[in-house]
């Protein structure tokens, strides 16, 4: 059963989207990952089962235009949405998504299929902070860094690989910018503190239904196709994305951006006990 009080609100519901031809990663979604027990679940099943933690099953659903991801989805009890093959991110997937649900959510999460450690209470959250922000029409979450978790970033970038994304926000909480390089640029000193002031972006967004209508109005911006990141649209359009900020979490919320990547994320699910 859900353990987050998101799961009494009937006017939330997450989406999640899933695309199988990954330039980077093709098939991505259906990536094997073993849990503490050494249970094999393919990627997109741990993410369901991850909001499926965080809000009822029957408010859960994953979006996607090929059939492989879902006949796996539907092999494990989960919720379809078959979406348009030109959806061009996740976004426009939500988007999508809701237009076919037959009902309009006052709240839709879209919760990245390759986020499976995302904390119930980030969520939860997140949901609450755009609830009680009526001028904000988008929010999404960032965790500063723990020193592993800068340089696993690091790593990644001096190494060529695309790993997280990092994002700077002001002081009235708005972004002011996502990349995949790490930002800000640090000082030696700086760079070898526990907590570095880097914030990672965990793969969630909570909109309003405005706020999607909006974004598959408006055509892609130049920064969003250069930085392979959907949300800076929002951003290049002038709608504000606003930030929640969350200090280091207890574990580091890795996405998987590479196969690489599957080795921490299972040591992480050993480590917390997750079948």
């Amino acid at each position: 059963m859900p353990d987050s009080d998101v799961a009494v609100r009937p006017d939330v519901a997450i989406i999640i989207p899933a695309r199988y031809d990954s330039s980077r990663y093709p098939g991505k979604p259906l990536a094997i990952l073993r849990g503490a027990t050494g249970i094999a679940k393919p990627l997109i099943q741990r993410s369901w089962e991850c909001a499926t933690s965080i809000i009822d099953a029957d408010n859960v659903w994953i979006a996607t235009d090929d059939d492989r991801v879902a006949a796996v989805v539907r092999g494990f009890g989960g919720r379809v949405i078959m979406t348009s093959a030109d959806c061009a991110n996740g976004t426009e997937r939500c988007a999508d998504a809701v237009r076919q649900m037959g009902r309009l959510p006052q709240i839709i999460v879209n919760l990245q299929g390759d986020a499976p450690l995302t904390p119930n209470f980030v969520v939860t959250a997140l949901v609450d902070a755009l609830a009680a922000a009526p001028d904000i029409m988008m929010m999404t979450p960032a965790v500063r860094c723990s020193g592993s978790t800068y340089r696993h970033l690091i790593q990644d970038q001096a190494e060529g690989r695309v790993g997280g994304t990092t994002v700077v926000f002001g002081r009235n909480g708005h972004a002011l910018y996502f990349s995949k390089r790490v930002i800000p640029h640090l000082p030696p000193a700086a760079a070898t503190l526990p907590f570095p002031p880097i914030h990672l972006h965990l793969g969630v967004y909570a909109y309003r239904p405005a706020a999607l209508e909006r974004y598959v109005a408006m055509e892609p911006s130049e920064l969003e196709l250069l930085e392979g990141l959907e949300q800076l649209r929002f951003i290049d359009g002038g709608i504000p994305v606003g930030v929640v900020p969350f200090d280091p979490i207890a574990w580091d919320a890795i996405e998987l951006n590479n196969p690489s990547d599957v080795a921490p994320i299972e040591a992480i699910l050993a480590a917390r006990a997750i079948a």
